[in-house]
């Protein structure tokens, strides 16, 4: 019997659709979520939400939100989102060299805490799309 899984983003509505299986990296460390699961609310953290559908599994990278479950439906609002297949690695490895290049030669006017969120946005994304190269997948 499968449940409802809306994944929702401040663009707009990422996925809506039944699903057998939840896993998402919540605030106390990776979290899954089967049909009639006892309701909570957490925090996300940054890193992968997978889902299985009767069509295989698909992956995400999310970055903070909050996830509600209620018995067989659960509504993930998330800060941002993207599917895996649509990172692009080299782009995301060059993003984190950039960040970290800012930190380090940071000026007066640098806003610490966004370069630091961009740089573990970038480091979620290489390393998603690193284990999905090693599982198998090609993101």
């Amino acid at each position: 019997m499968p449940m409802r899984l809306e994944i929702l983003t401040a663009e707009g509505v990422l996925f809506d659709g039944d699903v057998d299986s939840v896993v998402a990296p919540g605030s106390e460390g990776e979290l899954g979520i089967l049909p009639s699961h006892a309701a909570l609310m957490t925090m996300l953290q940054p890193g992968e939400l997978r889902y299985r559908t009767a069509e295989g599994e698909s992956y995400l990278a999310v970055h903070g939100g909050f996830m509600e479950v209620r018995s067989d439906h659960v509504i993930v609002l998330a800060d941002a989102a993207e599917h895996v297949d649509s990172i692009d690695a080299e782009r995301a490895e060059e993003a984190v060299r950039r960040a970290e290049e800012r930190i380090a030669a940071r000026g007066a006017d640098m806003d610490i805490e966004r370069a630091l969120a961009s740089l573990r946005r970038a480091q979620v994304r290489v390393r998603i799309t690193r284990r999905r190269r090693q599982q198998g997948h090609s993101p």
